[in-house]
């Protein structure tokens, strides 16, 4: 397996590398703000739904001292909606950080990865006119490896699509459980 990428490596024009390379690092921006940011959201949401429970049952008059909202509400003395939207807009902003830099790489990945398949195949050609004799044996093989730059940037795309929208629910349930507790403490009041 070593042998077939240093070997691809060895062909591969700078551009081609370059735009792996580029790739790469995508790949590892994504995995990263993806496993950070769901195991924040899921700690956030445990705490939230935690807090919840506890308003419904009676157990409590306020929300939890982890949560989100608590330090807007202790600020204060009568809760009401405003201070509840702003907590809640204050939570899902710090819980949503990263989502853009997923979404940049998931549109913007395939075009890099096509910018270095194009530039491969133009290499390709270039190179065939200098050649006595062209056949499918000799331009076959240059454009496959030329297509791996598009594969790469489609592959990264795609996990970072995949991964925004996984955050994106995350962050959905979190809203609907800050909401709650709003509602719940708001109906107390009432």
């Amino acid at each position: 397996m070593f042998e077939i990428l240093q070997n691809y490596f060895d062909k591969s024009s700078a551009i081609t590398i370059f735009v792996l390379s580029i790739l790469s690092v995508y790949l590892i921006i994504t995995l990263w703000i993806f496993i950070y940011r769901y195991f924040a959201l899921n700690k956030l949401i445990d705490i939230e739904s935690h807090s919840v429970k506890k308003l419904y049952m009676g157990r409590t008059k306020s929300v939890d001292e982890r949560s989100s909202l608590f330090s807007y509400i202790n600020r204060v003395l009568i809760p009401n909606q405003a201070i509840f939207s702003v907590a809640k807009n204050s939570a899902i902003e710090k819980a949503t950080s990263g989502l853009t830099g997923l979404s940049i790489i998931a549109s913007t990945s395939p075009f890099i990865g096509l910018f270095g398949t194009v530039v491969a195949i133009l290499e390709t050609f270039s190179n065939l006119g200098t050649q006595k004799g062209s056949s499918i044996a000799i331009v076959a093989p240059a454009i496959s490896e030329a297509l791996v730059a598009t594969a790469a940037g489609i592959l990264v795309a795609t996990f970072a699509y995949s991964f925004h929208l996984i955050l994106k629910r995350k962050a959905y349930e979190l809203s609907v459980l800050l909401d709650s507790q709003a509602d719940l403490i708001l109906s107390q009041k009432a």
